[in-house]
């Protein structure tokens, strides 16, 4: 079976995003990850998971607390202008840079 991705990622490494559906549904964060192949992003402190480690020689044992991806299709860009959850859109300049923009307010997110 062969994973493809269907549709183009609007979300990019350094934006910041609300939770829309689950558990963490509202929480913001940053993006930190990108995995196009998969669709999921990491949100730092959304989806957080648990892992029981052993000890080795190098680190102790315990349980470490760490970020898992979620979908792309659960989260959503977070409005630079209104700080409201928006869709994505792309735009042309007058210059010919195609950049992203938020639908809420139509605020040009890439500088």
């Amino acid at each position: 079976m062969t994973i493809t991705a269907s549709t183009k990622m609007r979300i990019k490494r350094g934006d910041q995003v609300v939770v829309r559906t689950g558990r963490d549904k509202g929480k913001t964060g940053e993006v930190l990850r990108v995995d196009r192949e998969h669709n999921r992003v990491l949100v730092q402190g959304v989806n957080m998971m648990k892992r029981h480690q052993r000890p080795t020689q190098t680190s102790p044992g315990g349980i470490n607390e760490f970020e898992a991806m979620i979908h792309v299709s659960n989260v959503a860009l977070i409005d630079p202008d209104t700080s409201k959850p928006t869709r994505v859109g792309y735009k042309t300049l007058d210059d010919g840079r195609k950049v992203r923009f938020a639908k809420r307010s139509g605020e040009i997110i890439d500088q």
